[in-house]
């Protein structure tokens, strides 16, 4: 069983940054594809990055590429999503996903490749 926990989200201006962070624990991360997604308020659910275990591949929404960043600190236990030029589409829940995987490289888009989440950070971007 794998917890995480995100952290990081607030209310800041359009153009602004913020870097969330989701802190793992339970189980060794080393080996685990991390994925951020985020949901807006009438909306579904949707990607927005994701990291292989061994942080080689990382692969982005084309909304956020460009701005947004993945990384992992497996020493750390913990995956980061900086987030720059914010705008205010981007405002949504984001949460934190988690999943086991044998394969170096890997990454994956669906949450339904996902078995562990987050209980979600809000961010909310002001115009």
């Amino acid at each position: 069983q794998v917890q995480l926990v995100e952290s990081g989200g607030g209310l800041v201006q359009a153009g602004d940054s913020l870097r969330l962070s989701c802190a793992a624990s339970g189980r060794t991360f080393s080996n685990y594809v991390m994925g951020w997604f985020r949901q807006a308020p009438g909306k579904e659910r949707e990607f927005v990055a994701t990291i292989s275990w061994s942080g080689g591949n990382t692969y982005y929404a084309d909304s956020v590429m460009g701005r947004f960043t993945i990384s992992r600190d497996s020493a750390k236990n913990t995956a980061y999503l900086q987030m720059n030029s914010l705008k205010p589409e981007d405002t949504a829940v984001y949460y934190c996903a988690a999943v086991s995987t044998s394969v170096t490289d890997v990454y994956y888009v669906a949450g339904a490749h996902y078995d562990y989440w987050g209980q979600g950070t809000q961010v909310t971007v002001s115009s």
